[in-house]
């Protein structure tokens, strides 16, 4: 076995005890919600709750679980997230596909001006200004003016372009037209990147906040993450003598955390490839 020499041995340590650090200051904060929401009104009040719950009790989750308008929310995020991928990765797809041809005439001006809308842009209140009169205040509103990211399009484009023309041109030649080279060459031979800009997108809709918050009007269309807000805001309304008043908020972010939880071990594995491939061609 080869011996490690001083230096070698002196960065295996400090990159175990970095990743070691890095993982414990990732999970600490999702097990202490975790503690807190299940954890007892005595418990929780005095600060004593550290790490593990004490005095387990499910009386917060249960009484959110319970709760109409809480459920009203999710169904909008996850209407908000499902339509708004699919829309924002049509449009994605699409543009970079465009935009990764060498025979687009234009092409380096029109790439020239996506990147332009991420060192410019038009400001918050003008932007508000322009959703307003645009009529942007229900759930589809959200869907289609959010539905275009730049550097989601550019990382989707960078991989296209890396992919063999050869093998376009062996599509083309058999008789398949533009559509089919996309859809039966480009899409599967890009799983890796396009997994992880639907992850990007879906978990940026699932979080969104601001624009929901600035431009839906009618309660019923509010999405979780400004449910969450506004619960928070008005907590002191909440009575209990079961739980602190910290579970019960602790317990609403632990339930809309779930589906992101469930769906990311999956794209996992396409993710680090995704972002690394894409984002190194030119």
């Amino acid at each position: 076995m080869k011996r490690l020499d001083t230096s070698e041995i002196i960065f295996k340590v400090l990159s175990y005890t970095l990743v070691t650090l890095f993982v414990v200051a990732t999970l600490y904060p999702f097990i202490y919600t975790i503690s807190i929401a299940i954890s007892g009104y005595d418990a929780v009040i005095s600060g004593s709750i550290v790490l593990l719950p004490k005095d387990i009790q499910f009386a917060a989750i249960s009484d959110i679980v319970n709760r109409a308008d809480f459920w009203q929310a999710y169904a909008n995020t996850i209407f908000m997230t499902f339509y708004g991928t699919i829309f924002s990765m049509f449009v994605s797809i699409c543009g970079a596909y465009a935009l990764s041809k060498d025979k687009l005439v234009g092409k380096k001006t029109w790439n020239f001006l996506l990147v332009f809308t991420m060192w410019f842009t038009a400001g918050m209140i003008p932007s508000l200004l322009n959703y307003k009169a645009l009529g942007v205040d229900n759930r589809w509103g959200i869907v289609f003016c959010l539905g275009m990211n730049a550097f989601n399009i550019i990382l989707l484009r960078n991989y296209f372009s890396g992919i063999p023309h050869e093998i376009e041109e062996a599509a083309i030649v058999d008789g398949a037209n533009e559509f089919q080279v996309l859809t039966k060459i480009y899409i599967p031979m890009s799983k890796a990147s396009i997994a992880t800009v639907t992850l990007f997108y879906a978990i940026s809709r699932w979080n969104g906040y601001f624009w929901a918050r600035l431009l839906l009007i009618d309660q019923k269309d509010k999405p979780l993450m400004v449910f969450l807000r506004e619960e928070y805001v008005g907590l002191d309304d909440v009575t209990t003598t079961e739980y602190f008043l910290d579970s019960y908020i602790y317990a609403m972010i632990l339930l809309s955390i779930i589906p992101i939880m469930i769906v990311y071990p999956y794209l996992q594995k396409f993710f680090q490839k995704g972002v690394n491939v894409g984002g190194v061609k030119e």
